[in-house]
């Protein structure tokens, strides 16, 4: 527990660019380079994480983190992975200072987002050469691509994996029938554990009726219900907690959390850090706590709630087919993502594409560990603003 805990600590100092680099981050510490798990796995469970409703990339780790370690494993990738954006966000908020206007910071976190671009680019291409195998399954991904970069939100995510899914059910059904007929394969129910459902959707219709007896129910209430209902990560979640929090917070913390969340490394939902401090102000840091807890919490219930279920699924003899298609599906929302929002808000000039090219070659064929290549890049921002 504790091993997972430094880990995924480490991690959560230097992990910039959003759901899809952290993706890419996990990938390679953990499937390549640790070998915690291995690749059809970690590709599963991104594919269970894209699903779900909220931080996918936290719920990744927590996975990560069950998996080595068991619950207490996951709780424990959970705080190494959070705390660092939870301490600096909550510190923030108190101090209320604006930080972006500082050219330091500007270079640190412009150099951190070419790493990001370095570490999908070479995560997706591992999980493309696993999983992208046949026309088809190259088809596949590319039209997951296309669509969800012209789409939003829970359509432009779940969407196209599910399609797949069905797709790939109705040919595996053609193709086994009579072979699953006549050896009589038996298969695990594919069931959902109760109890964790119960509890996800008893604090989802009970906390409400209680938000009124104290204001930090009504502060966990609010987180509770976002996370509940979010899909697509941070950029989605602020627009829907604006105006569940009308009266609790000035409209201009919105935007300055969203903006500070952008400065820290770790997962873009701890803006809830920073809205729970600006929330109760008399006790800033307990605010920050229950609200931070509150938006990560539903996501934490539903992985362990559906993770029986998904296992049964992808060991069913049936889904073969359906499973490639799925996976490959995944690989073209990355991709998507990879193209939107990795390369567009990190790349803004040839050097940039030169610099990210050089770090792509120094990580994948000269094995330059990341922290090193994250000194690289700031270098290379303080040498280029200097020449600029």
């Amino acid at each position: 527990m504790f091993n997972v805990l430094w880990n995924f600590f480490v991690l959560g100092l230097y992990s910039f660019g959003g759901p899809a680099a952290h993706i890419g981050y996990f990938q390679r510490e953990f499937v390549e380079n640790k070998k915690w798990l291995k690749q059809n796995d970690f590709t599963h469970a991104v594919a269970l994480c894209q699903f779900l409703p909220g931080p996918a990339s936290s719920q990744l780790g927590m996975y990560i983190g069950f998996k080595r370690a068991g619950y207490l494993g996951a709780i424990a990738a959970f705080i190494g992975f959070t705390l660092p954006s939870f301490v600096l966000l909550t510190f923030l908020a108190i101090a209320n200072n604006q930080v972006t206007g500082m050219a330091i910071i500007d270079t640190v976190i412009h150099a951190a987002k070419l790493l990001a671009v370095v570490v999908v680019a070479d995560a997706l291409w591992g999980m493309a050469k696993k999983n992208i195998t046949t026309l088809l399954t190259l088809f596949v991904a590319s039209l997951t691509a296309i669509w969800v970069f012209f789409s939003s939100g829970l359509l432009g995510q779940v969407a196209p994996i599910m399609i797949a899914a069905l797709v790939g059910y109705l040919m595996s059904f053609r193709t086994t029938n009579s072979a699953v007929n006549a050896t009589a394969i038996r298969n695990d129910p594919i069931r959902p554990n109760i109890f964790i459902l119960s509890v996800f959707i008893g604090l989802l219709i009970g906390l409400p009726l209680v938000a009124n007896q104290a204001e930090t129910l009504n502060l966990i209430n609010v987180f509770y219900q976002a996370g509940s209902f979010v899909f697509g990560g941070g950029h989605v979640v602020l627009p829907l907690l604006e105006p569940m929090m009308e009266g609790m917070v000035e409209p201009d913390t919105f935007l300055t959390s969203y903006a500070a969340a952008q400065l820290v490394p770790g997962p873009m939902f701890t803006m809830a850090s920073y809205l729970g401090a600006s929330a109760l102000p008399s006790m800033p840091i307990i605010g920050s706590f229950l609200a931070t807890v509150a938006v990560f919490l539903p996501g934490c219930l539903l992985l362990f709630a559906f993770l029986p279920a998904w296992k049964a699924l992808f060991s069913h003899s049936r889904l073969k087919v359906s499973i490639v298609l799925v996976n490959a599906s995944v690989i073209g929302l990355l991709g998507s993502a990879f193209v939107t929002p990795v390369i567009t808000t990190s790349i803004s000039s040839i050097f940039d594409l030169v610099s990210v090219i050089t770090g792509y070659v120094l990580l994948k064929y000269k094995r330059c560990p990341v922290w090193l290549l994250a000194v690289v890049f700031v270098v290379y921002k303080v040498v280029m603003d200097a020449l600029i």
